[in-house]
This record gives structure tokens, C-alpha cells and sequence, in this order.
């Protein structure tokens, strides 16, 4: 039979591991695993259409190891960031119950793990994949961190800085497969970096008022009606169309894909000049979505169709 000693010491053990739960989630909730998934799809295409058709076997263990190598960049980048915008994130509702902007882990502790991921995943790279995708991933890392991160504070020209080392995963996996860049490896680069405008545009007009609590130019002080929104988002669009085309021009995908990518690109164009017109949150959100479900399915077509 239990005892009125028990019941504390049951109570105290279910805290406990409610803590270390809580605990686990956080710390993993600062490497943003949102952002990561499309890391790796890019990057795992990049990887993929380097590899020339005929070649057997396929390199399963060099796939494995640039995906692990990446994502700990990627990962160590993640928690860096929310480590020195941490302050800022408090004063926004989207970010202010991230762990660090709410206070439930130290700062040093995600410092540290931000640094030992990193770390980690640049020489995990050039160990057991090349010196080239290792190369890759610390510009972006440096470059995330240092140029578009304190940027975000001064200009919206923002979006376009940071859009450089946005793009840059399929560079990664191109260089993990084949040791080098070439023309269509840039073009995969330049799909993903026009994506980006749009994709941010959304979430930069769905969360306006965020942005300019916490002192973010990710749009133009005394741009209420979103003139500035719409255009970065159509233009990269339609620059969007005739590059998404382009795999199937200089024959780097068939006519599956071209098919494919020209009704993927006129749904995501949709969707941007129902924003440019409406601009209201509603239409901000069908954006986004179609940004999401566009970029991974591009690339799987790409490597379906591949030639």
C-alpha cells in the first residue's frame, strides 16, 4: 500500500521527467527543424542530379554522411542565430516563446551547442565528404550569421542579402557528389534563391507588425500598404518562371518536369499576384503554403524526370 510518502515522490519523478522533456525540446526547437527539412531536400537534389545516371552503385554512405554534415551546420547555424537575436525574439508573438526569448535555457548553453555544432559539422564535412561542401557551408554559416542577421536591423535590402547564402544547399550536395560547380548547379542556386522573396514576403506581411515591434527593416518603415512586398515577390516570380524552365532546355530534365514545373510555377505566380492585389494575411498564408509545396516538389520532379 502506498504511503503519504509516495505520492510526493511520484509527483516529484513525473516533474522531473516533464523537465527533461521540456528540456530535450527546447534544445532541439533551437536548431529550427522547420528550416532544416527544406536544407535537406535541397541539398539531397543538389546530390542526386550531380551523380551521372549510369553510375553504380549508387553512394549511399556519401549521401548519408553530406546530409549529417550539413544539417549539423545547419543546425549549429540555426541556434547561433536565435542565440543573438534572442532579445528581439522576445518582443515578437511569433518568436517571443522560443526557448532563449522565454528564458528557459541559459545563453551560454546554446552559445556553446551553437558553436559545437558547427564546429562539428564543417570538419565532419571535409573529413568524409570534400573540402569543396565544406567550403559551402561555412560561408553560409558566416555570411547568415554576420552579414544578413545584424542587416535585418538596418535596411531591407536584407532579403536579398541573406537570399545569397539561402540558396547555397544544393551547391552543397552538388559539390558533396561530384567535387565541383557547374552550369546546373547554379541553376538549381538560382531556383532556390528566387524562391526565397516570395516565401519571405509572405511571412514578412503576415507578421508586419512583429517585425516592426522588435525593430526588424524586413519592409520599409512606412510601407502599410505593402507596395515594396508585392513587387520583391512578383518580380522574383516571374524572374522564377523561365528558370524553372530551364533544366529542360540544356538538358538537365525532360518534358515530365517541364510539364510539371510550368504548372507548379503558374499556381505559386497565382497565388503572388492575389497578394500583390489583396494584400491581406489571408492571401500571405496561400503564398506561403504554395512556396512550401512548391520547392520540394520542383526538385523531385527534377530528379524523377532527370536526363
Amino acid at each position: 500500500m502506498a504511503t503519504h510518502s509516495t505520492f510526493p515522490a511520484l509527483a516529484e519523478g513525473r516533474a522531473t521527467r516533464q523537465h527533461i522533456a521540456q528540456t530535450v525540446a527546447d534544445y532541439w526547437a533551437l536548431t529550427k527543424p522547420e528550416v532544416n527539412i527544406l536544407i535537406a531536400i535541397t541539398t539531397l537534389a543538389g546530390f542526386c542530379l550531380a551523380r551521372p545516371m549510369q553510375s553504380h552503385p549508387f553512394p549511399y554512405t556519401l549521401l548519408v554522411n553530406t546530409l549529417l554534415g550539413t544539417l549539423l551546420v545547419a543546425g549549429g547555424t540555426g541556434t547561433l542565430n536565435q542565440y543573438i537575436e534572442r532579445a528581439y525574439d522576445a518582443q515578437m508573438r511569433r518568436t517571443a516563446r522560443r526557448p532563449l526569448a522565454a528564458g528557459r535555457l541559459e545563453p551560454s548553453a546554446a552559445l556553446c551547442l551553437g558553436i559545437a555544432l558547427s564546429s562539428l559539422g564543417a570538419i565532419y564535412l571535409a573529413v568524409a565528404v570534400n573540402s569543396l561542401a565544406s567550403l559551402l557551408a561555412v560561408l553560409t554559416l558566416l555570411s547568415y550569421l554576420f552579414i544578413y542577421t545584424p542587416l535585418k536591423r538596418k535596411s531591407p535590402l536584407c532579403t536579398l542579402v541573406g537570399a545569397f547564402p539561402g540558396a547555397v544547399p544544393p551547391l552543397i550536395g552538388w559539390a558533396a557528389a561530384s567535387g565541383k560547380l557547374n552550369l546546373e548547379a547554379w541553376v538549381l542556386y538560382g531556383l532556390v534563391f528566387l524562391w526565397q522573396f516570395p516565401h519571405f514576403m509572405a511571412i514578412a506581411w503576415m507578421y508586419r507588425q512583429d517585425y516592426a515591434r522588435a525593430g526588424y527593416l524586413v519592409l520599409p518603415f512606412g510601407d502599410r500598404s505593402g507596395p515594396f512586398m508585392a513587387w520583391q515577390s512578383l518580380v522574383s516570380l516571374v524572374a522564377l518562371l523561365p528558370l524553372a524552365l530551364t533544366p529542360t532546355l540544356i538538358g538537365q530534365a525532360g518534358l515530365i518536369y517541364l510539364i510539371g514545373a510550368l504548372v507548379l510555377i503558374s499556381g505559386f505566380l497565382c497565388c503572388g499576384i492575389r497578394l500583390a492585389v489583396s494584400r491581406t494575411n489571408a492571401m500571405a498564408r496561400l503564398l506561403l503554403l504554395a512556396s512550401i509545396i512548391y520547392l520540394p516538389l520542383v526538385f523531385v520532379l527534377m530528379v524523377f524526370d532527370r536526363r
